[in-house]
């Protein structure tokens, strides 16, 4: 059996047990859950799980020697102050998404974690998502060619939430949701050499941001954009990929969340999984001048994959995922893209 990583949890609701926990009981072999910090347990409505220990007291995580990693799975606005707290205790820290509020914030906590010799890290497992795999997959085939504009697309048609709604711009759409494809992007193409901005509130002033369409430009060839509105009835594909000798279309968003919300979990059968009705399509003309039109089987998706990877950081030493750049860059692009709304 290989050394566990030993870990807790600062915060109980639905992050925490839909998100995180679910795919670190798969690993039990190598990561242990010890403590789970919840402000008022008589009032969790999540299930105990066995063997770890609740506490009403952040102390009784930032003092426990044993635990290598914090995790933060709290409303965005503690991020920051909770995870100055546990870097200064001499802990490893995750964070979930939006990692901070501001630009200056992530740059203050890099640093710290840097002079003290610790790790911390943004939680982006939709770099797992399946049609993100996929569709890396299809372009590192070749088959496409050089890739000129990439689209991620993340609607719904929920308009009861901009309209229950008032402007804050860090509960904005853009931060709720731009955290996730912005690091997609960013992840596979690097930071950009410049950024584009429609970010809007479609119900006026003085509301919620409820649409944006941002895009990311790499020389003078490569376009990634990444957009999502609240009042799409129909949604746009989650990704689509054009290149100089074809195109991939993927219509389904990722899996892992529709299960889990049905709390069919990891380790189940077919969880995550597309049906082939679901598989994306990638047309492309060949080398002698053929046109191809096929369909790609799905690669699986798995967000358990953030925590082997920190599993290598924390217990081996390795190069951490997410990079400190990765998440400075987008924040900053987040927080450029609401400067002018009110």
């Amino acid at each position: 059996m290989s050394r566990q990583m030993v870990i807790a949890y600062i915060g109980n609701g639905k992050s925490a047990n839909r998100y995180h926990i679910p795919f670190v009981l798969t690993r039990a072999d190598k990561i242990r859950i010890k403590k789970i910090y919840t402000p008022d347990h008589s009032r969790d409505t999540w299930k105990e799980i066995p063997g770890v220990e609740y506490v009403e007291d952040i102390d009784d995580i930032l003092k426990d020697e044993e635990i290598q990693a914090v995790i933060l799975s709290t409303p965005h606005e503690t991020h920051y102050p909770l995870a100055k707290r546990v870097l200064e205790a001499g802990k490893n820290c995750v964070s979930e998404k939006p990692f901070t509020e501001t630009k200056a914030q992530a740059e203050e906590l890099f640093a710290l974690a840097k002079e003290k010799g610790l790790m911390m890290q943004c939680y982006q497992n939709r770099r797992f998502d399946s049609d993100f795999l996929t569709a890396q997959k299809v372009i590192e085939s070749g088959k496409i060619g050089d890739v000129t504009e990439v689209e991620i697309s993340f609607d719904y048609y929920r308009p009861e939430v901009p309209l229950n709604r008032t402007f804050d711009p860090f509960r904005s759409f853009l931060y709720g949701h731009a955290c996730h494809t912005l690091d997609q992007v960013i992840s596979y193409f690097g930071v950009p050499d410049r950024v584009q901005y429609d970010v809007r509130q479609l119900l006026g002033e003085g509301r919620m941001n409820d649409y944006f369409d941002v895009d990311l430009f790499y020389g003078t060839r490569l376009k990634a954009t990444v957009k999502s509105s609240y009042f799409r009835v129909k949604t746009r594909p989650a990704f689509t990929v054009y290149g100089m000798k074809g195109m991939f279309v993927k219509e389904v968003k990722d899996k892992q969340e529709e299960h889990l919300k049905m709390f069919y979990m990891p380790g189940q059968p077919g969880f995550g999984e597309d049906k082939p009705s679901e598989y994306g399509t990638m047309i492309y003309m060949d080398e002698n001048g053929r046109y191809h039109e096929e369909k790609v089987p799905t690669v699986t998706g798995d967000y358990g994959r953030f925590y082997d990877a920190l599993y290598e950081t924390v217990m081996n030493g390795k190069e951490q995922l997410v990079k400190p750049i990765e998440t400075i860059t987008q924040i900053g692009i987040m927080e450029k893209g609401m400067k002018g709304l009110r």
